[in-house]
This record gives structure tokens, C-alpha cells and sequence, in this order.
């Protein structure tokens, strides 16, 4: 990513399409970030949200009722108490996994230190890599190594790349 623009114009045509923003409404709240933290450490009902939160009912009914609304959480009968309301991950909401690592990982360089807790792969009992961005030959890319270029030239770099691979 170049830290020039060198076309202010052509940059915020491009913002005005980017999925940023719409991402950032639904989940870039705290109160989201923590409800779906918890639903990947398999909370479930709203109540143990609430207990495990510390966050209020009105505030917790409302940001459930968004990310179930945006598709990130389904909200289902428990099978086990008619009574009670599950709230499940979608795939929407799995996907999101790199993206709630990548920002813990942050918070532990940036923020709050290393935490005593770690996610860990259940076959092989091993610590989770750390998140990076990777180029297609497995370097670790940095701000400095990236840039944006429409969707014609990727496609053209690629069929470049792709012949001189076959040749």
C-alpha cells in the first residue's frame, strides 16, 4: 500500500464501494465484538451472554438482534428448553474467526500484554500461529510490500504470471 494517493479522485470512488464501513456498522462495535467473541467460545443463550458480559439486557437484546439480523448469529429454539433461545454462529459468523484473533493478537502487542490463556489447535495441542498477510509464495507481507490495483490488472498480472509458469 503506497502511503501516497496519487488520484484523490479515483481513491474515493474507491471508498465509496469499499465493504469496510457496511463490516465495521455491524461488528465494529465493542458490545458486537464481545458477543461474538463469546459465541466463539460457544456461549449461547442470553443469559449466559449477559453473566459473561456484565453487559445490560436492553443493550445485549439489541446488538443480538443486529447480528442476527446481519446474518453473523441465527437465532433458534434450544432443543432442550422451548423456553430458551439459542444463538448460533452462521458461516458468516465463523468466517469471522481471523478477524477477532488478528485484533486479540494486536490488543496483546499494542495494548494489554500477553494474555495467561491460549488458543490452541485441538489435534495437535500446539499454539495457533499468529495472523498475518501472506503472498501467494508464503512470504509475510507488510504494509510497505502491498498496493491496490483494479480487478482487470490482477487478473492481467496473473495470466502473465500463469504463462511464464507453463513456458
Amino acid at each position: 500500500m503506497t502511503h501516497r494517493i496519487a488520484d484523490i479522485d479515483a481513491f474515493k470512488a474507491a471508498a465509496l464501494s469499499c465493504p469496510l464501513p457496511p463490516a465495521v456498522e455491524l461488528i465494529g462495535e465493542k458490545w458486537a465484538f464481545l458477543i461474538l467473541r463469546g459465541s466463539l467460545n460457544g456461549l449461547v443463550h442470553f443469559e449466559e451472554f449477559q453473566a459473561g458480559l456484565g453487559i445490560a439486557r436492553n443493550i445485549l437484546s439489541d446488538r443480538l438482534g443486529k447480528l442476527v439480523g446481519g446474518g453473523i448469529l441465527a437465532r433458534t429454539p434450544d432443543p432442550d428448553d422451548r423456553r430458551k433461545v439459542n444463538y448460533s454462529l452462521t458461516a458468516k459468523g465463523e468466517a469471522l474467526l481471523p478477524v477477532v484473533l488478528a485484533l486479540r493478537q494486536w490488543g496483546e502487542d499494542w495494548g494489554h500484554g500477553r494474555q495467561e490463556r491460549l488458543l490452541v489447535d485441538q489435534l495437535s495441542g500446539q499454539p495457533i500461529q499468529r495472523i498475518c498477510v501472506l503472498g501467494r509464495d508464503g512470504r509475510e507481507l507488510s504494509v510497505r510490500d502491498l498496493k491496490w490495483v483494479s480487478r482487470a490488472e490482477a487478473d492481467a498480472a496473473r495470466g502473465v504470471a500463469s504463462l511464464a509458469a507453463n513456458a
